[in-house]
């Protein structure tokens, strides 16, 4: 796919990508998540993304949510481990007021304390729902358990007595320590010329103070395989498995996504769905994941299912893995894995807020954009060999820890 880059004097960058449709997508990724807080600060991070859009110098909560959806456009933002991230969609003809509106709440929020007090309690209310959902609490608190003494290892919401202890003085210091201008890209997709884009962009961000202290963080260690089990009151069991994985830089990254895929991945056909759900029944929700990170990543496998079939289901998991490991892909499965995989990323092109999103997030992350025919030729070089390595590696057993929620008994 077309795109440029155009980097403005403080280290900001702009990326456009042309496009046909009515229809615009833009926005604005900083690469700072919650695993740049202290951990007194646990849930600073997000606490901001949600204070961005209550106050700035010149504009109340409402005519902040109402400067877009006024004509029609939607906006939304969220934080992850490493990355903030404001995102809007809109009719071509209102990209100025969208970017505008980018710039008052990121540079120009003033994060009174009577909104940080309503705030607060938002997202307090967001902690206690969350928790009430086994199947995505079930994540966190195995991060927590995969990274423990590490900020990867901290829920992104925070936990009630962090939240409650959050002060104006905290936003404010992680901003200007964490708010990088060359670690801030703005991306655009639509029907405009790049000229248009950075005459806009430049009205908006070329004025910016330039931010460019380094960015201090601390890779994960390789804490000892664990496996924890807790009583809660659900009516299901879930069970996550993992251990750390590559990073967003190493060379078998693109194998693992693969094998990933093979595994668990998106549809139906996966190696687990197929084995564990189709044929045996046993759970209804069975998926692989891998997350890379800029220095370390995540492999996890997760089921849900009732208490008396955890034991069956995680003896076939585990013979499954061990297939992986000792007999290596045929060629021709491979090749089928290879076709799916591509298959599904040409498809996921199609939601371009999505696209539009993650070529920002490469451009942060690599300081380039790999256009669909450099992905496919990667995905298609993976061999046998490296598959085998790969599954021996990350599939070994004796290498993954678990955490497991049981009803009460």
């Amino acid at each position: 796919m077309e795109y440029n880059v155009h980097t403005l004097p403080n280290g900001i960058r702009l990326l456009h990508v042309p496009s046909v449709f009515a229809i615009s997508h833009a926005c604005i990724i900083l690469n700072s998540g919650s695993r740049d807080e202290s951990a007194s600060q646990s849930g600073l991070a997000h606490f901001i993304e949600h204070l961005i859009f209550k106050r700035t110098e010149k504009r109340s909560t409402n005519q902040i949510l109402n400067r877009l959806e006024s004509v029609g456009a939607d906006l939304n933002a969220y934080t992850t481990k490493e990355y903030t991230c404001i995102h809007a969609s809109f009719l071509n003809p209102y990209l100025d007021r969208t970017l505008e509106l980018f710039n008052d709440i990121v540079f120009h929020s003033t994060f009174p304390e009577e909104e940080m007090d309503k705030e607060k309690s938002v997202i307090l209310d967001e902690i206690a729902s969350y928790l009430d959902q086994p199947e995505e609490a079930i994540y966190d608190d195995f991060e927590d358990l995969l990274f423990e003494g590490h900020p990867l290892g901290r829920n992104i919401l925070g936990t009630v007595e962090s939240v409650g202890n959050l002060s104006k003085k905290d936003v404010k210091d992680f901003i200007a320590t964490n708010y990088l201008t060359d670690q801030i890209v703005i991306a655009v997709i639509g029907n405009y010329s790049l000229s248009k884009l950075v005459k806009i962009g430049q009205k908006y961000y070329g004025e910016i103070p330039a931010n460019l202290k380094k960015q201090k963080r601390t890779a994960p260690h390789q804490n000892p395989v664990v496996e924890k089990t807790f009583q809660k009151p659900i009516s299901q069991a879930h069970t996550v498995l993992g251990s750390q994985a590559y990073s967003l830089h190493h060379p078998h990254k693109t194998g693992l996504l693969l094998l990933n895929n093979l595994l668990g991945g998106n549809g139906m056909s996966s190696i687990l769905n197929l084995q564990i759900r189709e044929k045996y029944g046993i759970a209804y929700t069975i998926e692989s994941g891998y997350s890379p990170l800029s220095d370390t990543g995540l492999f996890t496998v997760y089921f849900g299912t009732d208490k008396e079939k955890v034991d069956r289901a995680l003896t076939l998991i585990f013979k499954e893995l061990k297939k992986l490991r000792e007999k290596p892909l045929t060629e021709v499965q491979l090749q089928k894995a290879k076709h799916k995989f591509i298959g599904q990323i040409a498809l996921g092109e199609e939601n371009r807020i999505g696209l539009i999103i993650s070529m920002a997030k490469s451009l942060i992350d690599y300081d380039k954009i790999d256009d669909l025919l450099t992905v496919f030729k990667k995905i298609q070089a993976v061999s046998r060999a490296e598959m085998a390595e790969i599954s021996n590696e990350i599939l070994d057993e004796k290498n993954l820890s678990a955490l497991t929620f049981y009803p009460l008994s």
